[in-house]
């Protein structure tokens, strides 16, 4: 089973698909994808997240992205009250991003707001989505002693180190591949994806960013999980229907909300 494991159906460009979401969807289910998970970075915009979800096969996360997380204060009452919906599967998108962020007081907020977001999830036993860009040793030490091994999650858009990634792997996290990895820059990726185990993996596409070769410079769009999947097959030496067996696993064993059989249908 294809899945893209990270989408945000919110903010995807819905002109070229007559601006109706289920066009974008069928899209991607004629391109194999039966199951997509459309992420929250906003809890003031969880009602239109939850209502994508109406549609099979479509389930979603409740949280608040790093980057907006400085001046709010995360309520875990929130997070959970989204949380108890049958479809919301996962805690995030939360984490550290010192990229865009280079103030002690952001880094504050964006700490604060990350160990909410592990607290609730460990409670709940919900899988934690964790973005996370040049704050390796705070992400890593945050996950440790606030996360929970038994419920743990996912490092989305992977494109730290193999270290990072294998300690990640202690902490039982999977390890989320985007179309960063088609890029000729993402050498130092590729060899971590031929490094990591299988059943460390699953595939993304963070539309509407980051489109894949040889989509890059155009507006992502969930369908085109299907060029990372056959781009990750490539790099493991595995067939393209091996890759999605195992990556498929891999999600439902962590999101275990995610009913296997709900899938996308036209």
């Amino acid at each position: 089973m294809l899945i893209d494991t990270h989408c945000h159906l919110d903010m995807l460009d819905l002109a070229p698909h007559n601006n109706d979401i289920n066009s974008v969807i069928d899209a991607a289910y004629r391109k194999g994808v039966r199951q997509l998970l459309t992420i929250s970075v906003d809890l003031n915009k969880m009602d239109t997240v939850l209502g994508f979800t109406k549609r099979n096969g479509v389930y979603a996360s409740c949280g608040v992205h790093p980057l907006q997380s400085e001046g709010l204060v995360t309520d875990e009452s929130l997070l959970r009250q989204y949380a108890a919906d049958p479809k919301v599967i996962a805690i995030g998108e939360t984490g550290l991003d010192y990229f865009y962020e280079a103030s002690a007081e952001a880094h504050e907020a964006q700490k604060e707001s990350f160990i909410h977001h592990l607290q609730a999830a460990g409670s709940l036993g919900l899988p934690v989505i964790v973005h996370t860009r040049n704050a390796k040793e705070d992400t890593l030490s945050l996950i440790k002693q606030y996360g929970n091994r038994d419920s743990a999650g996912v490092l989305h858009c992977f494109t730290e180190d193999y270290e990072m990634a294998k300690a990640a792997l202690d902490e039982n996290y999977l390890i989320s591949i985007s179309g960063i990895v088609t890029f000729k820059t993402a050498q130092d990726l590729k060899e971590t994806v031929r490094k990591l185990p299988l059943e460390s993996l699953i595939v993304e596409t963070d539309s509407p960013y980051l489109a894949p070769v040889p989509y890059r410079g155009k507006k992502n769009e969930p369908q085109y999980v299907s060029e990372v999947a056959q781009y990750v097959a490539d790099l493991k030496g595995i067939r393209y229907e091996a890759l999605l067996e195992a990556t498929a696993a891999n999600f439902h064993r962590v999101f275990a909300k995610a009913n296997p059989q709900h899938q996308l249908q036209l």
